[in-house]
This record gives structure tokens, C-alpha cells and sequence, in this order.
């Protein structure tokens, strides 16, 4: 009897980001679909929580479970350089047991946001050179990308994509950003976030209601110096224009993409102390999107909660960290109703949304239009992997 096909799944998954859990959910729809025969293991950020939630053979991505906190003092920091050396050898000998493994999706080449060369890219890293050394296939599916201004992190990123077997990306910006950093991309595809497989529910819409997105954000990795200050100014024009939803009496429904997220949501719930004002209980992606389709338009930050409303083809305003969230918009027809999270211009962000919803019925149907495009190249994309990298046990 042939023994089953064994795919590992890879990445800081059940941590927290819904959107990194939704990507890693339509990885494994494809995969128990296409490939319902595969033993299916993954080493995550959250054992526990994707081993009890999908009911998977899970690996703890790190031996030191501090990993990801701030190391205290000369112990955490001895216990993080052990842990180091010991995650060489258990990544190895969990990629062996493995005939491939799939990064699905998330922005794990990207630095946007505040990052340390030796947290996740040392642990991709290990994840492809491990790969090539006992010969495991390891792919990057519709991964983010951007360039990095440090050195060493640029460094460790660029290696870890170079030695994947297969790459794909989920914008053209980061595929050039790869391209900048000097891999070679004459061979890799562009293809949508993964997140645009996932089903889109539908439940009954609440009139003029507004759906807003929040994001813990404290600016990117240049910018530690002034974190406080951008996170208290984009919490204050948040609550601001949610303050001013409330006064003209419109039902808002705040959401979040990461745990995180979930301070933001108490600060604005406890300034404006209004029975309008809701915070969605999500904690997946797939209850991000159900929540959401009960809103008319949507104003977010987070990448995913866009995502979510573009694929429910709701008129969407972004308020970004990063250009793949204005890429991702022109993608879907709405690049006019950005803003950066960084700088919210406050009186223009309200004379956008006046007009996003004065266009709404032209909108939705270019949303719907172009997010079901997105959809079936996804469907392209999942063929193309099977038959090119995953040849064993395909139906």
C-alpha cells in the first residue's frame, strides 16, 4: 500500500492575525478537496489553538515559547540564543518528514511593519535551507513582499525566498520588491491573496449601518523612535470619525484583524459610550466576513478587513499602513478611497466616505465584478500547483 502524501503547513498561524489564519484556511480547503488523502501536519506560532480548531498535527514553530516578547533580562536573553540553535535542528527534522511544505500566503517576506531579522525571517529561513538540505519542496504561495531598509533583514528575507522551491506573490510590488533584493522572479507568478477563496456568507444588512476596521498601529520599523505619537493620533481620528457616525445616528460595528487590535476597540467603545457603537466578536476570518456582510460600507485598516469587505463587495475605504493595501483597492476598482494610517487627512477622509456612499450601487457592482476575478485565478493558481509541485496523489 502506497503511504500517504505528507504536506506541512508553515507560518505564525493561530497567534492571533486573522488574516494569516483566513490565508492558511484556504490552503487547507484546496488541500482536503484536491488532495483529500494527504496527512497534513503544521508548525505554527499556535499550536494549540490550529491543532483544536482544524484538528491538525501540530509543531510549536519555536522551542522558547518567549520568542516573540521582549526579552526581560540576561535569562529570556540566554533562553532566546538557546532557543535559536535548537530550532535549527527541530525545523530540520520536522521539514524531513515532509514530501512538501506550503507557506500559504501571509506578508512573510514583508517589513512594514516593526520587525527583527532574527524573529520569523530567521525562522522562514530555516524552514528553506532545511528544505534544500533534505530535499523538501518548499513553496511560497501568494506571499507579501517589500524591500527592507536594513540590512540584515533584507538579508535573511532575501535567502529565505531564494531558496524556495516554488514562489508566488499577491501583488506586482512584491514581486519587484524580491526582484530588488535579488532573487530571481523570471519564473514566479502573481496571483491574488489566498483570502479571496474563502466562501462569502451573506446575512441580512442593517440600514445605514457603517462597518470600521481598527489596527493597533504604531507605524513601521522606522519609526519606533515616535510610536506612541502615531498610535495616539490614529486613535484619536478614528474615534473622531466614529464619533461623528454616531451623531448623524448610524449603526458602527468596530472590527479587528489581530488580537491586538482589540485595545483600540475598548479605547473608542469607552470614549464615546453610545449604544450604537458595537465591536464584532471575531475570531476568525470567515467570522470577520459574516459579521461584516451585515454592514452597508466599510472603513478599515487592517489588509484582511479590506480584503473581507471587497470580497463581500462593499463599498470600502481604506485606511492604510502600507502600499499593498492601495494596491489591493486599485486591484478592485476603489484606488481613489485610500488614505495612509500614518497621516489621516480627517476632513478629506469624511468628504471620501460622503462620496463612497453617493456611488455605492456603481461601486458594489465593480466590487463584485472584479472580486469574483479574483476568485477564479486562485482556482488557476491551485491547479497549477498541484500539478506542479504537488504531482503526488492528485485526484
Amino acid at each position: 500500500m502506497t503511504p500517504p502524501v505528507r504536506i506541512g503547513l508553515f507560518g505564525l498561524l493561530g497567534s492571533g492575525n486573522l488574516g494569516n489564519d483566513g490565508s492558511f484556511e484556504a490552503v487547507l480547503g484546496y488541500l482536503r478537496t484536491e488532495h483529500p488523502g494527504a496527512a497534513l501536519s503544521v508548525m505554527c506560532g499556535g499550536p494549540d489553538v490550529v491543532a483544536s480548531r482544524y484538528g491538525l498535527e501540530t509543531t510549536a514553530l519555536n522551542w522558547y515559547e518567549g520568542e516573540y516578547r521582549t526579552a526581560s533580562g540576561p535569562l529570556s536573553i540566554v533562553m532566546k540564543g538557546l532557543g535559536k540553535l535548537v530550532d535549527v535542528f527541530r525545523t530540520a527534522a520536522w521539514v524531513r518528514r515532509q514530501d512538501a511544505v506550503i507557506v500559504p500566503g501571509m506578508g512573510v517576506l514583508e517589513s512594514t511593519l516593526p520587525l527583527r531579522p532574527w524573529g520569523f525571517p530567521y525562522a522562514l529561513l530555516l524552514l528553506s535551507v532545511s528544505g534544500r538540505l533534505v530535499g523538501t519542496k518548499v513553496a511560497l504561495v501568494s506571499v507579501g513582499a517589500s524591500v527592507s531598509t536594513h540590512r540584515a533583514t533584507r538579508s535573511v528575507i532575501g535567502w529565505a525566498a531564494r531558496l524556495a522551491a516554488f514562489r508566488s506573490y499577491r501583488d506586482e510590488p512584491s514581486r519587484d520588491a524580491m526582484r530588488t533584493m535579488g532573487v530571481d522572479v523570471v519564473n514566479d507568478r502573481v496571483y491574488p491573496d489566498l483570502a479571496f477563496a474563502l466562501p462569502a456568507p451573506s446575512e441580512p444588512v442593517l440600514p445605514r449601518s457603517v462597518g470600521v476596521g481598527v489596527m493597533a498601529y504604531h507605524g513601521g520599523n522606522d519609526d519606533r523612535h515616535r510610536a506612541t505619537e502615531i498610535y495616539e493620533s490614529y486613535v484619536d481620528k478614528m474615534t473622531r470619525f466614529v464619533a461623528g457616525l454616531v451623531a448623524d445616528g448610524r449603526p458602527v460595528r468596530l472590527f479587528i484583524g489581530d488580537r491586538a487590535d482589540t485595545q483600540v476597540v475598548e479605547e473608542i467603545m469607552r470614549e464615546l459610550e453610545s449604544p450604537l457603537i458595537a465591536a464584532a466578536e471575531t475570531s476568525t476570518l470567515d467570522g470577520v466576513m459574516r459579521a461584516m456582510s451585515a454592514v452597508e460600507t466599510v472603513v478599515a485598516t487592517r489588509y484582511h478587513n479590506v480584503l473581507c469587505a471587497l470580497k463581500l463587495a462593499k463599498p470600502t475605504l481604506s485606511i492604510g499602513y502600507a502600499r499593498k493595501n492601495e494596491v489591493l483597492m486599485t486591484t478592485l476598482g476603489l484606488g481613489e478611497f485610500c488614505q495612509s494610517a500614518k497621516e489621516i487627512d480627517f476632513d478629506a477622509l469624511v468628504r471620501q466616505f460622503a462620496e463612497l456612499e453617493s456611488r455605492a450601487g456603481e461601486l458594489t457592482e465593480i466590487v463584485a465584478k472584479r472580486s469574483a476575478e479574483q476568485a477564479r485565478l486562485l482556482d488557476e493558481q491551485f491547479a497549477a500547483l498541484s500539478a506542479a509541485f504537488l504531482p503526488m496523489g492528485v485526484r
